[in-house]
């Protein structure tokens, strides 16, 4: 069977009702996370950019059934707009999930097009959940087909990888039974020509990564919607000779697209972000941590500091020219220079208030500046597709070296956090907004999903 189509058939299979409990309640902290995430980037000045955007461009009158909510109000648009805009406030402050070695976002994307799809056709929870994890598991798995190549050329995953997520989540909920295999496989093969998104804002800036897995997402339900409506799409979209992988990569490693494909969910290797960075710089920021914390530490008194990092992050997320917010968060050197300055306990998170802060303080700097970056066997060895290593060390004048190694950062799934500390962080971030008992009902509403018969309440 050719790639594309087994992606289609394993979509079209899959119930979520028959994974493992270990799984589901992944799916579970997903929906937490991506609501938590998406409550504090709907506070972002380019959530104003792109809500003016879309009262330009969107359908505001489109029928019930062709129609989705807007979070955190009652405002209902057409589903590619209320995609992209939903994605716009969950995938642009760089706190959402990631999968490290497809080097990607999935939950911002996939949960915003499914949460549009299934709203407008009255999917149930479990649909929609089902819906969810063949998004994740279908876009984790195409990153890792391609890269590192694809990150190499100059793409970034979330925006390319992210279109067949949202198409799979999409085309999955719309298309009945009967026809849904062969569909799934023409919405991917139509997918593949709306991929799109580069990396050139880690060398000059701007504000286009905020809109880059916004765009993957609102392209992804497009295409799906486009396929219902008559279009169709090669179904050797992935694999063909001209293909989406042959054209976007150096490097395919297409056994990855299908091993184990409904047995092992590469979905289990997501990561929950403590901090509004790269998940590649966490490593730095908590050995960072670690070291503020220990006595007769002072930032003041450091000297020298030097990053043992993996040949895989050299580049782009190690310069020390930190010109603006976004490039501040992509920076290993800035992120932890940040967490020596504020003297970050491990339990603290950075969150996107700070880096607008401390972008503007000078001993941060100043300390950024004194990073030096070193390729380290040890943190190359330990480092795998589910995180990445570091070692920070510093140099505090008299007091000598101090160093601190970490394998794998808290939030990865080597170390996740417990499913409390998840529901806590929700619950926090929700009180801002909300009413205790509406945020004790949304709340109730996400653990109890796959048992609802409407999405509603979530929305």
């Amino acid at each position: 069977m050719q790639i594309t189509q087994a992606l289609s058939k394993f979509t079209a299979e899959l119930n979520v009702q028959n994974v493992s409990p270990v799984l589901k309640e992944k799916l579970t902290i997903f929906l937490l996370d991506y609501l938590r995430v998406a409550s504090i980037g709907e506070r972002m000045t380019w959530s104003r950019f792109a809500e003016r955007y879309i009262q330009e461009t969107a359908n505001t009158h489109a029928l019930p059934h062709e129609a989705s909510t807007v979070l955190f109000g009652q405002k209902k648009v057409d589903r590619v707009s209320a995609t992209f805009l939903n994605t716009i406030y969950s995938g642009s402050v760089d706190a959402d999930d990631v999968h490290v070695g497809a080097m990607l976002h999935p939950g911002c994307i996939v949960i915003s097009a499914a949460l549009s799809i299934g709203e407008s056709l009255g999917a149930s929870g479990q649909d929609m959940l089902s819906a969810i994890l063949a998004g994740y598991e279908c876009m984790i798995r195409i990153g890792l087909s391609v890269q590192p190549g694809h990150f190499k050329r100059g793409f970034q995953a979330t925006a390319t990888c992210g279109v067949f997520g949202a198409a799979t989540a999409a085309a999955k909920l719309l298309f009945t039974q009967e026809e849904r295999e062969h569909k799934i496989a023409q919405t991917l093969g139509l997918a593949s020509s709306l991929c799109s998104g580069v990396t050139q804002f880690f060398h000059s800036g701007s504000t286009v990564k905020r809109l880059h897995a916004a765009q993957a997402a609102s392209s992804g339900v497009k295409a799906a919607l486009l396929v219902h409506a008559g279009f169709d799409g090669p179904l050797d979209g992935l694999e063909g000779v001209d293909g989406f992988l042959r054209a976007y990569s150096d490097t395919q490693n297409t056994e990855l697209l299908t091993e184990g494909l409904g047995e092992r969910f590469e979905t289990m290797g997501v990561s929950i972000k403590p901090h509004a960075s790269s998940a590649r710089v966490l490593s730095a920021i908590e050995a960072a941590s670690m070291l503020a914390m220990q006595s007769g530490f002072d930032a003041r008194e450091i000297t020298r500091i030097r990053l043992g990092i993996p040949k895989v992050i050299l580049g782009r997320l190690t310069s020390t020219r930190v010109n603006d917010l976004q490039a501040a968060q992509m920076s290993a050197p800035f992120c932890l220079s940040m967490a020596l300055a504020k003297g970050l306990k491990p339990s603290e998170a950075l969150n996107i208030d700070d880096f607008e802060f401390y972008l503007k303080d000078p001993l941060t700097q100043k300390l950024s500046s004194l990073v030096e970056i070193e390729l380290d066997p040890e943190v190359e060895n330990s480092s795998t597709k589910e995180s990445v290593s570091a070692r920070v060390s510093i140099t505090l004048g008299a007091k000598g070296e101090r160093s601190q190694f970490i394998a794998a950062p808290l939030g990865s799934a080597e170390r996740p956090y417990a499913f409390e500390d998840h529901l806590q962080s929700t619950r926090v971030e929700l009180l801002r907004r909300f009413h205790p008992l509406k945020v004790q009902s949304t709340l109730d509403h996400i653990l109890n999903f796959d048992l609802q018969e409407r999405p509603a309440p979530l929305l």
